[in-house]
């Protein structure tokens, strides 16, 4: 992979109703918003910027395709790594609270992490997790 290629700063999410989106980020979700236009809006965050894009909106701008995927298809998987299983707890409790939609409790899993997984308002499905100990196992790069 050209080195270019791997450096990733932004993470687009193309979405049916830009308000509603904002509205989950920053009310729900807590993100602070960075960026506010027509159709399209970011967020601060570390290292990789967050945006919502209207697919309408994309669409008459640039030609992509506007089709919407069926309601509960996920097509992305946004992970947020956190620093404890207990961390997980506490984060899973705090936006239950606001009404973000899980679907269960945290759990412990086979590949040695607790997670949590839940949706935003266009069914993107976002993960938190954190490594239980002995962390992620045996896992390596691979060498070309």
């Amino acid at each position: 992979m050209p080195a270019s290629l791997a450096r990733i700063s932004d993470v687009c999410l193309l979405v049916e109703n830009i308000e509603r989106t904002v509205d989950f980020y920053v009310d729900k979700l807590g993100f602070r918003l960075r960026r506010r236009a027509e159709g399209f809006a970011d967020f601060h965050g570390e290292g990789v910027t967050l945006a919502a894009w209207e697919l309408d909106h994309i669409n008459r701008h640039t030609g992509v395709s506007n089709l919407r995927s069926p309601r509960h298809a996920h097509k992305v998987c946004v992970a947020v790594q956190l620093d404890t299983p207990a961390d997980i707890d506490r984060l899973h409790g705090e936006l239950s609270a606001k009404g973000v939609p899980f679907y269960g409790p945290p759990e412990n899993y086979v590949w040695n992490a607790r997670c949590a997984y839940f949706t935003d308002p266009d069914d993107t499905l976002w993960e938190l997790y954190a490594w239980l100990d002995g962390g992620p196992g045996d896992y390596h790069d691979e060498q070309p």
